[in-house]
């Protein structure tokens, strides 16, 4: 089962790699390209919609995006921003319909807006979830890092501690960096930790670290939208386009559902 096989890939040798896709061409050819989970960023859902992030605005175009995707053969997890808003039973609902889609996990934040959720808040949307979506692997964000909260360490152990208790599969903690607060990170938590890629910090002492799971967030939304504008400039100047792009025909095969891909 999906969720079985998303959960074992928190615990190899080596942490999961996760890419994020915005849609359904780059879901497709990550998958193609041999990971073995994809995920889905907020941002790129959102600005490839027109719409902003992390403001309620795009509940309609994930359940849309995920349900298309967890057709691909790999497990798939889904970023609901803070649920989209709503009563813990509404997000709640939301996570048994992904599910029951086939997806197998999605990420669940604190943040909101310039400050943090309260954690009792937090800890009975987390609840709600897993209660109704037993086999859906929550991944409980945690912000203080990214909103500058004061004594951000301490709160985001404060707080991992407090979703894992409330069942969360793992917790991520963007803006952690350095190896104090990650192996801070990783004591206080009884569940997987989830990184944002660091350029500077190779994925193998990362590993050694202790970190399970490295996300690449929006980053490979920006790096495409950069590709785009670099290539049409370099056309508009009559300069050489590189030669290695995707063919019309491998484009058109990423719409074909693998052999034996099973969405449940």
């Amino acid at each position: 089962m999906t969720f079985e096989r998303f959960k074992a890939l928190h615990h190899g040798t080596q942490p999961l790699l996760l890419p994020n896709a915005w849609d359904h061409a780059s879901a497709a050819a990550l998958a193609a390209a041999g990971f073995a989970a994809v995920g889905t960023t907020s941002l790129g859902v959102a600005a490839a919609a027109g719409l902003p992030d992390a403001e309620q605005a795009t509940r309609a175009q994930t359940v849309s995006l995920a349900r298309g995707i967890a057709t691909l053969g790999v497990p798939v997890t889904v970023d609901i921003e803070g649920g989209f808003g709503g009563p813990p039973a509404r997000v709640a609902d939301l996570a048994a319909e992904l599910a029951d889609a086939g997806v197998a996990g999605v990420n669940i934040e604190d943040g909101r807006g310039q400050g943090l959720a309260e954690t009792a808040e937090q800890v009975a949307l987390i609840g709600a979830i897993k209660q109704r979506a037993p086999r859906l692997f929550v991944n409980a964000r945690t912000d203080p890092f990214w909103l500058g909260t004061p004594d951000a360490l301490a709160t985001a152990v404060h707080r991992v501690r407090a979703y894992a208790d409330a069942g969360a599969d793992g917790v991520f903690v963007p803006g952690a960096t350095g190896q104090r607060q990650l192996q801070a990170l990783v004591a206080a938590a009884p569940v997987p930790l989830n990184v944002l890629v660091q350029a500077e910090v190779p994925v193998a002492r990362l590993a050694a670290l202790g970190v399970a799971r490295v996300s690449y967030g929006s980053l490979l939304f920006r790096a495409a939208l950069r590709a785009a504008v670099t290539t049409a400039l370099q056309v508009a100047g009559g300069d050489p386009v590189p030669g290695d792009l995707p063919s019309y025909e491998q484009v058109q095969r990423l719409w074909r559902r693998p052999a034996g891909a099973d969405p449940a």
